[in-house]
């Protein structure tokens, strides 16, 4: 047990020396040393006022500097966060996932917030969202970029912007928008995945699957019943599609990863389509069919190396499920909703911080979980494994139940 805790406090120091160097003032530095500490230790709300109780402060002065007015740059924090991810996480067979988050609020004056569908949710509600980009591999899962929606009426009225700090350069931008920034951003930075994967909301923006074809970077993207497709010289609605799919199609039955129940077990059949502008790339669609009749099938676009199997592309549509893990624990576990800021920066370096937490947590379930396959293989044989097979047999915690259809 000591020496488990000696560990973590020189993993923590060590961190918080590197995020450090993009703090100008050395109390800035000891704040953002004390948040930290706070959304890692055992708070029941991690806002400025509990993470200063946390760590003994007698107020939260500190804690709202920090976050709102401080000099430091959020962004090259964010910078190390993904690189730290990335050098942990790093794996062939690697996913990139974009996806958004919800965040309820009561009031009208948190930047951002307006009444909006919120997944989390489930409905309509007032709220902000904040769309994020992450990692996963057969190590893990963690959070490499953020971006907060701004709505269009929000960005119509700059006094208002104004009042809530956003930089008079921001302007309104959708969610895939937003996705293809962040995407774009870590693909420059050198991270390299085999898949990217999202939900309809993304995998339906042409501009956002075509900016991935264009670096060669292959996806499996989800999209809806309305989405076209072109088969010969025919275009034809992705609905149309699959009622036209005959009885002998040839369904196969295939894991997407590990669930909370064991392998997540569905119907797969991949339909190719025209060849893409790409030499040596096929584009495709890729159905899922539930087990139990009466459920919705879902479709993918995928855009592949030619010769890619219909496993590895049924394992990388499941690799959307594990950003999901990854706010219900940065939100269970480290307070990514729990904040109470008002402006555009406070936002930005709130969930920025967590991502820093969580990617010290991501760092150390790696190290056990290499101990560990080196104590179960004897200290031989291979180390890594295709993603997420390995998660069926590897002590990985099981993905959130799913229910997204």
């Amino acid at each position: 047990m000591r020496k488990q805790t000696r560990d973590w406090e020189s993993s923590l120091s060590s961190w918080l020396t590197a995020l450090g160097g993009y703090v100008k003032r050395a109390e800035a530095r000891e704040h953002l040393g004390a948040y930290l500490r706070g959304l890692l230790g055992d708070v029941d709300r991690r806002n400025s006022w509990q993470l200063a109780e946390h760590q003994g402060i007698a107020h939260s002065y500190g804690f709202q500097y920090l976050i709102n007015r401080a000099r430091w740059d959020e962004d090259c924090v964010r910078d190390a966060v993904r690189q730290r991810v990335y050098e942990v996480l790093r794996d062939y067979d690697a996913v990139l996932v974009v996806d958004e988050t919800g965040f309820l609020k009561k009031g009208h004056h948190s930047v951002g917030v307006k009444r909006q569908y919120s997944g989390t949710a489930g409905r309509i509600e007032n709220c902000q969202i904040g769309v994020f980009l992450g990692y996963a591999s057969c190590w893990g899962q963690g959070l490499v970029d953020r971006a907060l929606f701004l709505p269009q009426d929000w960005a119509d009225d700059r006094e208002r912007c104004r009042q809530a700090g956003i930089p008079e350069d921001v302007s309104h931008k959708t969610k895939t928008a937003l996705a293809r920034e962040m995407l774009s951003r870590t693909l420059d930075r050198g991270v390299t995945a085999r898949w990217v994967t999202g939900d309809a909301v993304y995998g339906d923006s042409f501009q956002l699957r075509w900016t991935l074809e264009e670096r060669g970077q292959g996806y499996v993207m989800a999209v809806n019943r309305k989405a076209y497709v072109w088969q010969g010289l025919e275009q034809r609605k992705v609905g149309d599609l699959l009622e036209a799919l005959p009885g002998n199609v040839g369904w196969t039955r295939l894991s997407a990863g590990a669930g909370s129940q064991g392998p997540r077990e569905y119907d797969w059949v991949y339909l190719p389509l025209n060849p893409g502008s790409f030499e040596g790339w096929q584009r495709g669609v890729l159905v899922r069919r539930f087990l139990n009749a009466g459920q919705e099938m879902t479709v993918y676009f995928t855009f592949a190396p030619c010769g890619t199997s219909l496993e590895d592309l049924a394992l990388a549509a499941g690799g959307r499920w594990n950003i999901e893990r990854c706010f219900q624990e940065s939100k269970s576990q480290l307070g990514l909703d729990h904040y109470e800021v008002r402006i555009w920066r406070g936002w930005y370096r709130h969930i920025t911080l967590v991502m820093a937490a969580y990617a010290l947590l991501v760092t150390l379930r790696r190290y056990q979980l290499k101990k560990s396959l080196l104590l179960n293989l004897g200290g031989q044989g291979p180390l890594f494994f295709p993603w997420p097979k390995c998660g069926d047999g590897c002590a990985l915690p099981p993905l959130p139940s799913d229910e997204e259809g």
